[in-house]
This record gives structure tokens, sequence and C-alpha cells, in this order.
């Protein structure tokens, strides 16, 4: 998968993500085989090719040797590729006799990625034998499920009056991973930010991997284990659409963490004792940078945007129609279509919430009608630059905290404080004529102290 980056907002890939847990939770992965084949599928091709010339190699190789196996034009690649493999803990560097540096595959990794390649040994998949489902499930189904369960989610975030099925679990997730912060305004309810909105903007598929991120980095306080998650999920990556498999054999831990999944639409259950569930397409992607699915919309454009502010959009969505409810003003709402305007009051309410004017514009380019596309520009710019402008109305002024000096008793004692002051570099702002300065808040305890000082001699 490969990572997602935004003005504030990181989506960490699933080597960059690995590379950051500690060395015996890497080699505690290793010792499954899907986790081994996932790590092998994501390597840059040329430590694929180094990986599978010391698949059969027991013992250490010059590192010398190595380097040799790639051109002199490919050595930045090469170099990539050695670093990747050291981060990863595929590999470790070992010396030979006489000093002479090498590396030797990590046993684990290795015996466990051949026997994902070429069988052998335990069943490393999920394959408990099941009596027919009479009540199965086909991927059409599935594909709905795991689609209406995540928009729940997404739901939610633009529109958390209406929880509607999220639990407090997934509420907490999204608080932690900075996409809502409660409002105190609202009673604390939370309300989406800047960060937030560009997730919404995401592919679906990284949207569930940076979801499920946060989740990971919860999991120990949760009081289960990261090892066993993560294995789990390397399972589902693997597994077939459309087949039910066993819980049979499940921890807790990991029963707790299936429901969780089932609640984002990654997994289906019909109950949750029914001994059985089915992964869905959202989990087939967890692992793998095939980015099968849509974003939060459809992929074909739905808003007209018109010179005089309003917006139409064809679309019976109630998550697309809460995504415009973000920067515009909601008029009229028909069976096929939603009339809204965009005024000054609606954006800014939008700014106040962390969203830009860029993130607007960018969204609305993204999802204009294709009727639209004929334009060029897309939008009007009368429109795009008015959204820009009460953007910038809002950075006329800056606001510092600080503390107020006045009420002096005389000139030199005035001279003396905003002197001392000026020479820390910690005023805000002066005014001779009225004796009255304004330090910064962190320099406060200093002037005081000084003035102290002085006015006691």
């Amino acid at each position: 998968m490969a990572s997602v980056q935004n003005k504030g907002l990181v989506c960490k890939n699933l080597h960059d993500y690995l590379k950051t847990l500690p060395s015996e939770v890497l080699d505690k992965l290793y010792n499954h085989p899907a986790t081994c084949l996932a790590v092998f599928r994501e390597l840059p091709a040329l430590a694929k090719q180094i990986v599978m010339r010391l698949l059969y190699v027991q013992q250490s190789v010059p590192q010398a040797v190595v380097t040799s196996w790639v051109n002199h034009q490919h050595q930045t690649a090469g170099t990539e590729a050695q670093e990747s493999l050291t981060g990863l803990r595929v590999w470790y560097s070992s010396s030979m006799p006489g000093g002479l540096s090498a590396w030797i595959l990590n046993n684990t990794f290795r015996t466990n990625l051949k026997m994902a390649l070429t069988g052998g040994g335990q069943p490393w998949t999920m394959s408990a034998y099941l009596e027919p489902d009479p009540k199965g499930r086909d991927m059409g189904y599935l594909d709905q499920y795991a689609a209406e369960r995540w928009e729940t989610v997404l739901h939610y975030m633009v529109a958390s009056s209406q929880q509607g099925g999220i639990s407090a679990d997934a509420v907490r997730t999204l608080l932690q991973a900075g996409l809502m912060v409660p409002d105190e305004s609202q009673d604390n309810a939370p309300v989406i930010t800047r960060s937030g909105f560009q997730f919404l903007l995401m592919e679906r598929s990284s949207q569930v991997w940076y979801f499920i991120l946060q989740y990971l980095d919860s999991v120990s306080a949760r009081g289960m284990s990261l090892v066993e998650c993560l294995s789990f999920l390397f399972q589902l990556s693997f597994s077939q659409l459309g087949k039910d498999y066993s819980t049979d054999g499940m921890s807790q831990g990991l029963l707790q963490f299936l429901q969780h999944l089932r609640e984002f639409g990654l997994v289906y259950q019909r109950k949750r004792n029914s001994g059985r569930f089915y992964p869905t397409c959202l989990a087939l992607n967890i692992a793998s940078g095939d980015a099968k699915q849509g974003g939060t919309v459809s992929k074909d454009g739905y808003v007209v945007l018109e010179t005089n502010y309003r917006l139409y959009a064809y679309t019976t969505s109630s998550l697309q129609i809460a995504l415009l409810g973000l920067f515009s003003e909601i008029l009229y709402r028909f069976s096929n279509i939603v009339v809204a305007r965009i005024t000054r009051e609606s954006v800014r309410q939008s700014f106040r919430g962390g969203i830009t004017a860029a993130q607007i514009v960018r969204f609305l380019n993204m999802h204009a009608h294709p009727q639209m596309a004929k334009h060029k520009p897309m939008l009007p710019p009368t429109v795009t630059d008015q959204i820009r402008l009460w953007e910038q109305e809002r950075e006329r002024f800056t606001f510092t905290e600080g503390v107020l000096y006045n009420q002096f008793l005389s000139q030199a004692d005035y001279e003396t404080v905003k002197n001392y002051a000026d020479g820390l570099g910690v005023i805000v702002w002066s005014m001779d004529d009225k004796r009255t300065v304004v330090v910064t808040k962190d320099g406060h305890d200093d002037v005081k102290r000084y003035w102290r000082q002085v006015s006691k001699r």
C-alpha cells in the first residue's frame, strides 16, 4: 500500500508501520506465514530478488557479494532495498571467518515464507472445516454490507449528532486519531477536524488502513495482543471473498477484535455467537497496494456549481449530502437532487472547524459533474476566489496571549520595565504616552520578578 500524506495527515504504508514496531514484536509476527508473505509481496522489486536468491542459502553471504548483484547504475535502488530488508529484520548483519561482513536471512522469516510460497507444514490460512451455511452470503451482499458499515463511520464524522450504530470504541478511535475533537460549545460533542476532512478525501482502502493503524495503537490499552491482532489481519488479507471461516480456537481478545472489525465492515457475522464470519473486500485490501475501493463518494462527479454560489448535487446519498453541508447551506432536498448555497457564514463555519479554502475547492474539483469538466477552468473563478477571500478575512488579525502592565507611578519606572522586557524580547505591544506595555505570557514571570527587585530599592 502506498503511503498517503496530506498537510497535517500521514498514513504510513505497511513497511513504515512495521519498522516502528519493537524487534521482539516483529520476530513474533514472523512466526506466521501470512505475515511473511504480506511483507514479501510489498517489498521493493530489488529486495524481492535478493530474498529469493537467499531463500535456500542456509549460511551467511558476504555483503560485497550481495552488492555485486546490482549494476552500478542501480546502486541507489540497491541501497534502498538493503535498508528495507534491515529495517524489517528480514535479514541480519553477521561476520564470516576473518571478520568479513555478511548478511544472513532471518531463519524464522525464511522458514515461514517457504511454507507460504511452496506449501507444506501446518495450514497457515483459516481453514477449519465448516458445514455449509444455509444462510450464506454472496459477494454482492458482502460488498454492500461493507460499504454501508464504513459509510456509517464516515457519516458520524460529518454529522455526529446522528450516531446511528457507531460504538463508543469507534468514537474513541476517531478522537485518538485526531479526526474529531470534542466541541466545548456543544457539550463536548465530537466535531470533525481539518485532518478529518482530509481523511474523507482519501481513497476508501487508504481510509481503512489509516483507521486500522490508529486502532492498533490502542490494542495494548484494551488488553489485547498486538501480535495476535496483526497476524489475524494478515490472514484476512489472504482470505477468499464470499467464503465463510470458523471462529473455533480464537482467544477472547481475538473474538473482541473480530467484533470491532465487524462494526467497521471488514467482516460480516450474522450473530456474535454464530461461530463463522465472512471477510469483506475491505479486509482483503488491508495489506495490499491495490486500491480496489472507491473514495467516500462515487467516481462519477455529481456536483454542479454556478456563478451565483448555488450548488446542485445529483445524489441520494445522505453521506454525500452531509459532506456538502460542511461548507454550504442546504436549501432544498428532492428525490434525486439537493440544492445548496455557498455563503460567507457557511464557509466561515467550516474554517472554524479547521477546514481550509483549498480543501473546499479541491473537494468541489474532485466531485464536479462531467458537464462542468467541459469548462476551463472547471469551477467558476468568482466563487473559488471568493472562498479564498473569506478565508483571508480571518487571517487579518493574529492573537497572542499576554499580560498588561500599566498605572506606573513615573516615566522612569515605565521605561525601566519596558527596557528590561525589550531586552528579553518579550514585548507584544507598548504605548509610551499611556505608560502601557504588554508582555508575552511566558515572559511575564521574569518581568514580574525583575520589577519586584527594582521596586524594593
